[in-house]
């Protein structure tokens, strides 16, 4: 896996030949670590990496320089975790990270096939030694391997007892608190209030309220909840939902970032409850300008918990509650929807599934989700909110000069030149033309051009996430670049406080500039590591929500070894072909000795495996049909062979 360096801290001591920094090990045991610009990455061989595991911050003896730089480590300076996720098998414990495969002696003797949380005490490179923290049950129950998940990514599953005490202290003062802060905000009771979200939900974050003006004109209401208000900095569960950052969305579950009381109680905008929340009032007209802004502490009562489905079937029918409000949010919509396209905005689409489980969490059927007009309608007025509180305090702070205020805000930088010329030699691969509009490289719109272009197609969702990956990561920054996918001069999180740490950072500034006591640099000086802290939690959770969806898809797919599927070719490699289930979105492996039929080499520039005799080619974005031969859940991981 060796890579060019990109940047990042490191120091070299010529004399001794020795470079710190951060090792990356691969699942088959070797290390790499940058060192020097433009230079190949350290490449160190298992027996050398002398007890590092991935991530670990270290201290290496450059070996030699050719025919690559070669090393081993000499120091390890600080482990990047110190507890996983492991089986019990034969006595010891295995590790779920396939990077970390070497068997872990433990003090104590849990029960053969149970997995463990396990504390790692010491590994020198051949003998690891370790703890049990936690039980976490039998291997192949969901509610384990959902748990393991979570946990294999450092995440606790439930909440000490000081935030759960403190958690039900403001529950059960709630309605004396509500008559508290009554008198000191906006009063939007009387406003017609509905919340719109996935039929599962819990935990309403945001709610909609619209008000018809004269002149056409339309106050519109994004009523987000007031978490921070009950998430103080000090308090155990402020202190725990930093630490956290984020909450986990699992297949079937969500691990909060708040305590249930509060995320899906006194916090969350349920109907016809009194609630605290933080309100983002916009005066529009017909063209869905925006005229006027407030931004307001208030108390909010929602008149109607919509699920999208439901929201959606009275605008289908044209008959039903709230059907008034619901036609004219869609058409505001609409309208600022079709303009952040004209600005260049980026639609990825949705790639996602959906899982129907029995009662024991076993998957029945897995579909691709579709988007509706309420789940876009909602997006919009969110992006809304988002964009003007940023623009509100970036524009505030432009007033003062020499102003050190300081702000979070969401920034996707612009995808760097390399990435999106292999993008361009990719989608010319699948057949399709990517074509430049901007001078000297690819711009948003050239982007927006090709996703219009794959819409409806087989490969679409291929293409869509070759161009996911072609992107730079969205992160939070006290530094504004602006949001390159979203085409926004300014953008941050405001709208997901019971879910996100960064929205309840952005709502303490926000209040504090209201106030007229804005935040500084001198009292918010630590806000880049937070933000730093935040992105790397969201990453971690983002994994999390994949593994689970991976878990579930090998386990769907267990039972269903023999049969034959319709698939995709959705990589390819020297060692054989991914192809992804067009129905389920399942990928597996096609091993490039079950063809058969030829000897087949790899052409990487046409992405395809080419019979040597034959000349018949595989490539990507091919349909083919195929066997699926084995389903191997603990690896998760799935075999396929090519029906002839």
């Amino acid at each position: 896996m060796p890579r060019r360096h990109t940047g990042g801290p490191h120091k070299a001591q010529a004399a001794k030949k020795t470079i710190s920094g951060i090792v990356q090990v691969t699942r088959k045991g070797t290390g790499y670590m940058t060192w020097e610009t433009d230079k190949e990455d350290i490449e160190i061989f298992p027996e050398k990496l002398n007890g590092a595991l991935n991530g670990d911050q270290v201290e290496v003896e450059l070996l030699s320089l050719h025919p690559r730089p070669r090393g081993r480590v000499t120091k390890l300076v600080e482990r990047s975790k110190t507890e996983f996720v492991a089986t019990i098998k034969d006595g010891v414990a295995i590790p779920s990270d396939g990077r970390f495969n070497q068997p872990v002696m433990l003090d104590t003797k849990p029960e053969e096939g149970s997995k463990v949380l396990i504390k790692l005490i010491s590994f020198d490179g051949k003998t690891a030694k370790g703890e049990v923290l936690e039980v976490i049950g039998k291997a192949g129950e969901h509610r384990v391997e959902m748990n393991a998940i979570v946990m294999e990514h450092g995440f606790k599953t439930s909440f000490s007892p000081e935030v759960e005490a403190e958690a039900q202290a403001l529950e059960a003062r709630h309605e004396q608190i509500i008559k508290e802060e009554l008198p000191k905000r906006a009063d939007f009771r009387d406003r017609i209030t509905m919340t719109i979200d996935p039929i599962t939900a819990k935990d309403f974050d945001d709610a909609l309220s619209l008000r018809e003006l004269p002149d056409g004109k339309y106050e519109v209401g994004i009523h987000i909840a007031d978490a921070s208000f009950f998430a103080a900095p000090g308090t155990a569960i402020g202190d725990e939902a930093q630490k956290r950052g984020t909450s986990v969305y699992l297949v079937d579950a969500t691990i909060p970032m708040l305590p249930h009381a509060l995320s899906a109680g006194i916090a969350s905008l349920k109907p016809d409850e009194d609630r605290l929340a933080f309100s983002a009032v916009f005066v529009l007209d017909k063209n869905a300008n925006v005229l006027e802004r407030t931004f307001t502490k208030s108390v909010i009562r929602s008149d109607k918990r919509f699920s999208y489905e439901e929201a959606q079937e009275v605008l289908d029918k044209q008959n039903g509650p709230y059907l008034k409000e619901l036609n004219v949010m869609l058409k505001l919509a609409t309208i600022l929807r079709a303009a952040r396209a004209d600005e260049g905005a980026i639609d990825f689409g949705d790639n996602e599934v959906r899982f129907e489980l029995d009662e024991a969490g076993r998957p029945l059927s897995v579909v691709r989700k579709q988007r509706i007009d309420t789940n876009w309608l909602i997006e919009e007025f969110m992006l809304l909110a988002n964009r003007e509180v940023a623009t509100y305090i970036s524009k505030l702070a432009a007033k003062v000069p020499g102003s050190n205020m300081v702000f979070l805000y969401r920034i996707h930088d612009e995808p760097k030149a390399d990435r999106i010329e292999e993008l361009a030699t990719f989608v010319r691969a699948v057949g399709y033309e990517f074509n430049k509009r901007k001078k000297g490289g690819y711009g948003a719109k050239d982007i927006q051009g090709l996703l219009k272009q794959i819409e409806g197609k087989p490969e679409a969702a291929l293409i869509r996430t070759a161009t996911l990956r072609s992107m730079a990561k969205a992160i939070y920054s006290t530094k504004n670049i602006g949001h390159f996918g979203l085409s926004f001069t300014y953008y941050t999180h405001f709208t997901s406080p019971i879910r996100r740490y960064p929205d309840m950072l952005v709502h303490r500034i926000l209040a504090s500039h209201l106030d007229g006591h804005p935040l500084t640099n001198k009292e918010f000086g630590d806000l880049e590591k937070l933000c730093i802290a935040a992105s790397e939690q969201e990453g971690k959770a983002v994994q999390a929500e994949r593994d689970s969806i991976k878990y579930k898809l090998v386990e769907y797919m267990t039972g269903k070894v023999g049969q034959t599927f319709d698939a995709i070719i959705s990589g390819v490699t020297d060692w054989g072909l991914y192809v992804e289930d067009k129905q389920s979105s399942a990928e597996g492996l096609v091993r490039v000795r079950t063809i058969g039929d030829d000897f087949y080499n790899y052409s990487a520039k046409e992405y395809a495996l080419v019979g040597q005799k034959t000349q018949k080619k595989y490539a990507l974005g091919d349909s083919v049909r195929v066997k699926l031969v084995a389903a191997d859940l603990s690896a998760r991981q799935l075999d396929f062979e090519l029906v002839k």
